[in-house]
């Protein structure tokens, strides 16, 4: 055996293979973009598991699925029989997961209890009756630091109680009085930056916040709706391991 001329060859296949996925990867973008307009920004174009298949992602987190040659074009979730594992949502899941080291936490004010040992972020809108009853169960939660995400999705109303907290001159104390005890805080002063409730709502788009309150965990555990205190204690203590 000459091992040279074998890793040549293998250097060959190999550069074939990758020749090969290129140019499928550019038909399939050049057939989908011209027959389906609104799908001419492709993010990535890869084969989906199955011969013959190939997963396209276009928004960031939206997935189709097509053929080689971009003839067909399917929307919809793709199951493996085996178990029942939705693939699709797995993979949007993955495209969408969170790393707590990477949340904006400039963007948020903190809330810290006994030795704030345990972090939790949470996204909530004022005007959420569900995330003021999870405010409640949250009160009887101790040694844990909270990174509270204005996130005013519900409507202008919204958007105005959240300016009006960010801009207090104590945000814990205005957000609690409002969460707990229904007292509004003053309006917020013209001057006041409040770019940060955008941007926690771009945030929100771009990793798929859809409702509130959205529990973030240390362990990247996401967790979308109010769930109790005992349910609280358990997640924090899967997220330490």
């Amino acid at each position: 055996m000459h091992v040279p001329r074998l890793f040549a060859v293998w250097g060959l296949a190999l550069t074939a293979l990758t020749t090969s996925a290129v140019a499928q990867e550019a038909a399939i973008r050049e057939a989908i973009g011209k027959r389906v307009p609104q799908l001419k920004s492709i993010d990535e174009v890869r084969p989906a598991g199955i011969p013959g298949l190939y997963e396209i992602r276009v928004n960031g987190v939206e997935i189709y699925y097509t053929d080689a040659k971009g003839n067909y074009l399917i929307q919809g979730n793709l199951y493996e029989t085996k178990g029942l594992r939705n693939l699709t949502e797995e993979r949007v899941n993955k495209l969408t997961s969170i790393k707590f080291s990477s949340l904006p936490l400039k963007d948020a004010f903190t809330i810290v209890r006994g030795n704030g040992s345990r972090k939790l972020a949470v996204f909530e809108d004022p005007n959420c009756g569900y995330c003021k009853r999870f405010e409640r169960d949250l009160q009887k939660i101790d040694n844990v630091t909270i990174h509270m995400f204005l996130y005013p999705i519900l409507g202008p109303d919204s958007t105005e109680k959240s300016k009006a907290i960010w801009c207090s001159k104590d945000k814990v104390a205005a957000w609690q009085d409002w969460m707990l005890r229904d007292q509004p805080a003053p309006a917020a002063a013209a001057m006041c930056d409040t770019s940060p409730l955008a941007r926690n709502v771009e945030f929100g788009k771009t990793y798929r916040i859809q409702g509130t309150p959205t529990l973030l965990f240390e362990d990247g555990n996401r967790v979308p709706g109010a769930i109790d205190a005992q349910q609280i204690e358990k997640h924090l203590k899967d997220a330490k391991g």
